[in-house]
Formats: C-alpha cells, sequence, structure tokens
C-alpha cells in the first residue's frame, strides 16, 4: 500500500476520534457550564476545579470549536463558541482595548499584562468565531479594533511588534508566528486589506530577520535590534516544531513555485524533517548546528510536522512528502491513543516515556488544525 493511501487511512482513524471521543468530552467535561468558561485541563475523572483560566486556552478553545461542524461533529457548536467569546470578552478585556493573560476560575483578573500572544489568539478566536456566528459588526469591531491597538501601543519602528506589556524584549518570533495566523484567518473572512498587509509585514519580518539567511534555521529570541545569538540567549534553540509550523504558514501566504517565500518554506521543512525527527516523532529542540538540545517530546510538533508535510505532498506530489504525513500522522497518533477516550498524552520525558499527567487544553487547538489541513491536502491530492 502506497504511503498516500496509508495516508488516507490514518485520516480516517484521526476524524473518527476526534468526533466520536475528543469533541464530545471536551464540549462536557471540558466545559464549566457554572461559569461559562472552558476548562484548562482534563483528567480520566473530569477537570481539575478551579485552575486559572490563560486568555490562550479560552481562545484556542472558540477555535476549536468553530471548527467542529466541518469536521463531521454533529453536537451544538454554536452555545460553546458563543459563551466562550462571552467569557473572554467580558473577563479579559482591559481598559486600552488589550486583553489580559490570566483571571482566575470565576473571571477575577489575575494577572494584568498583555502579551503579543495573547492578542494573536484573540484575534484568530474573533476570526474563527464567524465561521459559526456569522460576520457579526461586533466580532468585525473587535477584531480591526484589536489590531488597531496593537499597531499603537506594540508595533515597533521598522515592522515588528514588542512581545507584551510592560515586558517588551527579548522580542520573540514565536507570537509573531501566531499573529501570522490569525491575519490570514481574517483574510479567509474579510475584504478589509489591513489583514492582508498585516500578513505581508509578518511575512517579510520573517524571511529578513527570524530565518538565518545561512543556515536556513528560524530562531526563537532576539534582542531589540532582531539580532539573534545561537546558543548563547536564555531560551534560544532551533525548535523542529516552529520549523514546521513556520513552514505551513508560509505556504499558506505563497506557494508560488520558486518564490523566496515557499523556499525558505522548504527548507525549513528540511530541517525539521532531517535534523528533528528522532524514533518517528518530532523533538523538542536542536542547537544552532542542529544537535539535539532537548531530546523530550511534546504532543505538538507532530501536528505541526504533519501540517507541514501534506501540504507539500498536496503542492508538489513527492512521495517523500507524504511519507513524511504518514510518518507524522503516525506520531501524533501515539499521543492520542490514551487510556481515557478523548483524552491525550501531551509529553515524552527524556527517557522516552509518556508523562502521567492531565490532558491540557491548549493541544486541541493543534490536534484539530492538523486533522482539518491532512484532509484539505487528500482532498487535492485526489484532484
Amino acid at each position: 500500500m502506497s504511503n498516500l493511501a496509508q495516508a488516507r487511512q490514518m485520516q480516517g482513524r484521526l476524524v473518527s476520534w476526534l468526533i466520536d471521543d475528543a469533541y464530545p468530552v471536551w464540549a462536557t467535561a471540558g466545559f464549566d457550564s457554572v461559569h461559562r468558561a472552558f476548562s484548562e485541563r482534563l483528567t480520566a475523572s473530569g477537570a481539575l476545579p478551579d485552575e486559572p483560566r490563560r486568555a490562550r486556552v479560552q481562545t484556542r478553545q472558540v477555535y476549536a470549536f468553530s471548527q467542529a461542524a466541518r469536521l463531521g461533529w454533529r453536537g451544538d457548536a454554536r452555545p460553546l463558541v458563543e459563551a466562550g467569546l462571552e467569557f473572554f470578552i467580558g473577563n479579559y478585556l482591559r481598559d486600552d482595548g488589550l486583553f489580559h493573560t490570566l483571571v482566575t476560575h470565576d473571571g477575577k483578573v489575575a494577572d494584568d499584562r498583555a502579551v503579543l500572544y495573547d492578542q494573536a489568539f484573540a484575534l484568530l478566536a474573533l476570526a474563527s468565531a464567524q465561521q459559526v456566528l456569522g460576520p457579526t459588526p461586533r466580532l468585525v469591531d473587535l477584531g480591526v479594533g484589536l489590531r488597531t491597538r496593537l499597531r499603537e501601543r506594540m508595533q515597533r519602528p521598522g515592522g515588528g511588534f514588542d512581545s507584551g506589556i510592560p515586558e517588551r524584549l527579548p522580542l520573540l518570533s514565536n507570537p509573531h508566528m501566531h499573529l501570522f495566523e490569525a491575519a490570514l484567518a481574517w483574510k479567509a473572512v474579510s475584504a478589509d486589506p489591513g489583514w492582508g498587509a498585516l500578513a505581508d509585514e509578518i511575512c517579510g519580518i520573517a524571511l529578513k530577520h527570524f530565518i538565518d539567511p545561512r543556515t536556513g534555521a528560524l530562531a526563537e529570541v532576539f534582542d531589540a535590534n532582531w539580532q539573534s545569538e545561537p546558543d548563547a540567549t536564555p531560551g534560544q534553540a532551533i525548535e523542529p516544531g516552529h520549523q514546521f509550523e513556520w513552514a505551513w504558514l508560509l505556504l499558506c501566504q505563497d506557494a508560488s513555485p520558486g518564490s523566496a517565500t515557499r523556499q525558505a518554506a522548504e527548507r525549513l521543512f528540511d530541517i525539521g524533517e532531517n535534523h528533528g525527527v528522532k524514533g518517528g516523532v518530532a523533538i523538542n529542540a536542536l542547537s544552532a548546528g542542529f544537535r539535539i538540545k532537548d531530546p523530550a517530546v511534546r504532543l505538538w510538533p507532530q501536528t505541526e510536522r504533519l501540517k507541514a508535510a501534506c501540504r507539500l505532498g498536496a503542492l508538489t506530489g513527492e512521495e517523500r512528502y507524504w511519507r513524511s504525513a504518514l510518518g507524522a500522522a503516525q506520531g501524533l497518533w501515539r499521543f492520542l491513543d490514551h487510556g481515557t477516550p478523548g483524552l491525550w498524552y501531551d509529553k515524552i520525558d527524556r527517557r522516552g516515556v509518556f508523562v502521567m499527567e492531565p490532558a491540557p487544553a491548549s493541544s486541541f487547538y493543534h490536534i484539530i488544525c492538523a486533522i482539518a489541513q491532512f484532509g484539505e491536502a487528500l482532498r487535492q491530492a485526489a484532484r
């Protein structure tokens, strides 16, 4: 059986798990019906009570349930999307139009900072919710307003954004990646040229600053002048998961054969695939010289490997990309093959053993996006 045929089988298994197991449990046990908000984590016996709620989890879960119908779930996602948005907007919105990063389980502000990462996911949630609620004036106004506030309060001279308020440095590629993703999501639902301009700007910054022109690898941490110091800066690493995730986003921006954007994406994918996949799974981190820096494994890089590989497979028809997509799907399945249906493992430690801990809701967004992109790529390959 070809890699493409096996990939189709794996896609069917992933979709069945999603609609039969995952969506039902996260729509019930994963939703706090008292406070009308999404839970942070689930165990086999249910949610952990009274945990603080991160902005990124509420917004990611809005995204997750906004995709439910088109992925085949027959439950009623609309009330969950509406409730998640109401809890988020009502409890996280600051006076300056940006969003807090953390509230208590009942909505009291626990961390007043506004970080770029969370603003990006707020924009993604507002764009995604329109797939369920329609392009309502409120959602559009909130999205445009947040974009304006980001330009006013966090944009840097020459382009790009500070990492947050009040901690503006170091500069980080990761929140820009999610802001890029949000801008592309808004482009899909809005004719407002400001979204395309934002996507173009971040793509340009990635090609100019985030990606090392010598190696083609993407770094994580930068100083005020967008300079990185490989292996010397705290937190600096070459993360295979982010090589894959940026590759996918760059291909969503411009997949034209021979374009600088596509060439950068293909190189990022090759770095992740050739250096960052060990034992069938994408590991956490490499050094600047592509040596293993952190051999432990998280769930989310498997989803990003799958997204990039299947996108390249659909674009090129090359067997090597479908082989990688199949391997990524099989690697992802290892995390989803949990003792409790609909939950997942999130980490494999340095010894190669799954870490026994509650399933984090934050991973659901990654899983859903990967399954959706896998299916779209397979449909494209069949045309």
